[in-house]
Formats: C-alpha cells, structure tokens, sequence
C-alpha cells in the first residue's frame, strides 16, 4: 500500500475568458451581459484541478459541484496545446487521454506550466503501471 500524496493543483486561468469579459463589458449598459460575465468568471473560479500520485481530480460547479476522479493508470496518451493567446501568457490546454468509459478526453484548460505538469502526470502514470506490473 502506499501513501497518495498531492503533487500538482490549480485552477484554470480567468485569462481564457478574456474575450468573453471584453465583449460583455462593451454591452454592460444591456445589465444582462454584466451577470453572465460574473457568471462565467464564478464557473472558471470554481473549477479545480488536482494532480496526485494516483488520481486526477477536477471539480466544476457553482451552485451544485461535479468532482471526476480519473485513476492515473488509465491514462494513455498526453497533448500539450499551446495556442498563441495562452502562450503570450504562459499558459496552455493539456488534454490527457484514457481509456475510461466515462471520461476518455480530459482538458485541462488554461493551466501554468502545462509542459511540467505533463512530464508530472507521465511520471506518476509510468510508476504505477511498474508498480502493478510487480504485483501481477
């Protein structure tokens, strides 16, 4: 048995509703563009993202809150995305690739230090499946 421990948690940058923000900002004198704007920086806000040595966990809800856990080990395949606006930023889209039924596409949007994170993940994944590979 081993201890899970937290490596990596975030959220996703406000930095990705920029244009969104922009846009209802031009028609705030309307009122309506206001709340959905204050919407969408609660939605990004209550995002979160947590890497730990076994499990992804990400959490999305404002009013009623939805938390995924994805076991590490199912994991097949890492995309790096890096579009020009994230990057003036430093920021980028990792998107992980598994093999749940539930959850086979991942994106973990506007996140710091995407290229770490990644390498992080691959690591955790690679020692698990070592680690069941000497149980079997």
């Amino acid at each position: 048995m081993s201890n899970e421990t937290s490596i990596w948690a975030s959220s996703p940058s406000q930095i990705k509703n920029l244009g969104y923000f922009l846009l209802c900002g031009l028609f705030c004198f309307l009122v309506v563009p206001a709340f959905m704007g204050l919407w969408r920086w609660l939605q990004t806000r209550c995002t979160r993202y947590e890497l730990t040595t076994e499990r992804l966990i990400f959490s999305r809800g404002v009013l009623s809150r939805t938390t995924d856990q994805v076991e590490l080990y199912r994991i097949r395949d890492y995309r790096l995305e890096q579009p020009f606006f994230l990057r003036l930023f430093g920021l980028s889209n990792v998107v992980l690739i598994g093999n749940d039924r539930t959850d086979a596409v991942i994106l973990l949007e506007a996140v710091r230090d995407g290229a770490g994170l990644v390498s992080r993940a691959r690591q955790c994944v690679e020692e698990l499946r070592r680690r069941k590979a000497r149980i079997i």
